[in-house]
């Protein structure tokens, strides 16, 4: 994760050349951002990111051979620290799940426009959660009624949650609720316990599934 005194360093996964230069060329023409790679295929992907170790991965699903979705599985199991946004033309349900379980911490569309695609990279390597607007619906639609058996949040805890929902840090939910970083973190602790979770991403989509934010 970059600490945001140095570039972003991206690597580029897309099998089509004439995407990936123009995804390519979108990241250089920012700042504070730097290609450190680009790979056409979900193996080189997991090959690359191992070599190069970049922030974070942006990530095609439909790759030739080894798709997206179990490219970030491997790339993550390898390598916590790396980040993977997926940045694809797909938004199926079955897509949208298995990327963010397989680690996945963020999922936008390549027709998002080019500032959202930019501030996605920014914010996922900043340790935040980005969803493309209708993914979020997707999520919150998926699951029509509730499980017999929901987890039970408390307010604060809800609280909480809505504010990772939000793609707040630790520190700006703190602010925002009065609250201090550490009391944060307890929460977060409970709530990925609550939820059967181990990470933001999955403790706010899981939170949509189940219709308790």
């Amino acid at each position: 994760m970059t600490d945001g005194t140095e570039s972003i360093r991206v690597l580029v996964v897309d099998d089509h050349p004439i995407v990936r230069s123009g995804i390519v060329a979108l990241l250089e023409s920012a700042d504070g951002i730097e290609v450190a790679g680009e790979a056409a295929d979900g193996l080189t992907a997991i090959e690359r990111a191992a070599e190069l170790r970049p922030d974070v991965v942006l990530m095609d699903l439909r790759l030739p051979g080894l798709g997206g979705e179990q490219a970030t599985a491997r790339i993550i199991e390898r390598d916590p620290g790396i980040r993977v946004l997926v940045l694809t033309t797909y938004e199926t349900d079955e897509n949208i799940l298995e990327s963010i379980e397989a680690g996945a911490s963020g999922y936008l569309l390549k027709a998002a426009p080019e500032e959202e695609i930019l501030a996605g990279v920014r914010s996922v390597a900043a340790g935040h959660t980005v969803l493309a607007p209708s993914i979020a619906t997707k999520l919150v639609e998926r699951m029509r009624s509730a499980p017999a058996s929901r987890p039970s949040l408390s307010a604060r805890e809800l609280q909480v949650l809505t504010q990772v929902a939000a793609g707040r840090s630790n520190p700006e939910i703190g602010r925002a609720l009065f609250i201090g970083e550490a009391t944060v973190k307890t929460h977060l602790q409970h709530i990925f316990e609550k939820l059967e979770v181990s990470d933001r991403t999955r403790a706010v989509t899981k939170a949509m599934e189940l219709r308790l934010i």
